[in-house]
């Protein structure tokens, strides 16, 4: 049976949005409307959610009460048990609803896809996967924009950055990080065999500036021209950037844009993501820790999910879901199932803490 959320909770969360909702009306400073109005925003689906609960808790006691009457216990008798399941059903969504948010599932995220193992294949692959995730994003309704992309010999990319848009994307996609290894036959093998190759995707939540404070005397700036494939060069002027953090020693490198003042925005749009996550791992070792349990750390290093093409199945190793769609999965229509199932453990996995704590 699903353990009940605190009464003392459920109750201080309808007087907050009562006071919010006493406060708008009276008409605040902006500053102070904005603030509250996005606070509302996140409470009403809770609002909504514990109302219907209470409902649904006052509907079960009236019919338990009827079972002393003999006129209505037969009725009462017969609406029991689903009257039990909807109240189970109210109060496991709510204490899904309840759990920690991560305070960066909101955000907008940086997503980076780099070629691994396997030569022009393991390029190839990473190309695959970053128009999945540019298809998944177009379905959702999310912008993606790329900052910096390195294409391979033969296709695809070496590696390639993406700023992508939208509510809650960082929310949807952080459980992509990791090692995604591929199983197919090259167009080039003539032998028919099998080719094995990877590639590394990260998901970063993009920072803002009240996130990640960067000082400018620790940055290294370097502008050179932009170079292409072969070693052309992409523009004569020298717009490439190269911003070093030198407390880290964390470099990022953009020549994308003609102009120098586009991509050293861009520059500094990965450099403070990468900060920020980097600040966010290590100020929050328990969560980490706390992912590695349920769907994967988000370690780069993690070989999280297989690919194979022959076979037209997608494994995640994580949660050991396998799916025989490969096509729909590769062109982000069937993403949501594995998206869902590894946010679904997740969950499963916070309220099973919760419970032993």
């Amino acid at each position: 049976m699903t353990i009940a959320p605190p009464v003392d909770r459920l109750n201080a969360i309808l007087a907050r949005h009562d006071i919010i909702m006493a406060t708008l009306n009276a008409g605040p400073e902006p500053e102070i409307f904005v603030a509250l109005s996005r606070e509302l925003s996140e409470l009403d689906g809770v609002v909504e959610t514990i109302r219907a609960y209470k409902a649904m808790e006052e509907n079960l006691q009236g019919l338990e009460a009827l079972l002393d009457d003999p006129d209505m216990k037969a009725l009462a008798e017969d609406e029991l048990p689903e009257a039990k399941a909807s109240l189970e059903k109210a109060a496991q969504d709510l204490r899904i609803m309840l759990l920690p948010k991560d305070e960066a599932d909101e955000k907008s995220a940086i997503l980076e896809v780099r070629a691994g193992t396997g030569g022009d294949e393991a390029a190839l692959f990473a190309g695959d996967l970053f128009r999945m995730y540019a298809r998944y994003a177009e379905l959702k309704g999310w912008k993606v924009e790329v900052l910096s992309e390195s294409e391979g010999t033969a296709g695809g990319y070496k590696e390639i950055s993406a700023e992508i848009k939208g509510r809650g994307v960082f929310a949807r996609l952080k459980f992509e990080s990791g090692v995604h290894r591929v199983q197919r036959v090259p167009d080039t093998e003539t032998q028919g065999r099998i080719h094995t190759s990877a590639a590394t995707v990260a998901v970063l939540p993009e920072a803002e500036d009240v996130d990640i404070v960067i000082n400018d005397a620790d940055l290294k700036i370097d502008t050179m021209r932009a170079q292409g494939a072969g070693g052309q060069h992409v523009n004569k002027t020298e717009s490439a950037i190269r911003i070093t953090h030198m407390p880290t020693g964390m470099v990022v490198f953009v020549q994308d844009e003609r102009s120098q003042h586009k991509n050293r925005a861009r520059a500094m749009a990965l450099l403070r993501a990468r900060l920020y996550d980097a600040e966010r791992t290590a100020k929050d070792a328990v969560r980490a820790a706390d992912r590695k349990s349920q769907v994967g750390s988000g370690d780069r290093s993690e070989r999280i999910r297989t690919y194979n093409f022959p076979q037209g199945r997608v494994t995640d190793h994580r949660i050991n879901l396998t799916l025989y769609k490969i096509e729909e999965i590769m062109s982000g229509n069937a993403l949501d199932e594995i998206v869902d199932a590894l946010i679904t453990e997740h969950q499963a996995a916070q309220l099973a803490a919760q419970d032993m704590a």
